[in-house]
């Protein structure tokens, strides 16, 4: 194994499908996480998502009854994280979808080179094509044509995460 920190972190991350629902993260490492977020890699430079971080309860469980709804069950598909962090994008730059992956990956990434769990969660376009999604976005002031890209629920993990499963052999292919 490398003994690059960055790279380390990079290969240790996992998702976490249980968090700790009565341990809040703190807001100064929420705000980490975020900025890692804003750091991520954009087409042109041109910053075409947007990152709601949510830690109001209400709000967290009606994103998780919406969530399951589209989902067709009634379980919390954050699995009890206690904050989420939306990443929506704008649909007018015509790399909206990779830039929000990317910002996706890096506020994983930064979760866990702090400390904490995070999971990606789906479900995102579906909440907020709707009416009540569409509403929720103009309260947050949020007006344009974005899409959801998704949902991270973050917090601490309720246990440790498994190991990593063996890459397959053919994953990267050489061409020299």
């Amino acid at each position: 194994m490398t003994t690059n920190e960055t790279i380390k972190c990079l290969m240790t991350r996992r998702s976490v499908r249980g968090f700790d629902p009565e341990r809040m993260p703190s807001d100064e490492l929420i705000k980490e996480v975020v900025t890692a977020g804003e750091y991520a890699p954009t087409g042109r430079g041109m910053q075409s998502p947007r990152i709601v971080v949510v830690t109001n309860k209400v709000v967290r469980d009606r994103l998780s009854q919406l969530n399951a709804e589209v989902m067709g069950t009634t379980s919390d598909p954050f699995y009890g994280a206690p904050v989420i962090l939306l990443v929506l994008a704008d649909k007018e730059r015509p790399t909206y979808l990779y830039d929000g992956s990317l910002v996706m990956g890096n506020l994983m990434n930064a979760a866990h080179s702090l400390g904490l769990g995070s999971c990606w969660i789906h479900r995102a376009k579906e909440i907020f094509s709707s009416a009540e999604g569409k509403a929720m976005l103009k309260e947050w002031g949020i007006e344009g044509d974005y899409e959801g890209i998704g949902h991270v629920a973050l917090g601490y993990a309720l246990n440790e995460p498994a190991e990593a499963k063996p890459r397959k052999e053919d994953y990267a292919v050489w061409v020299r």
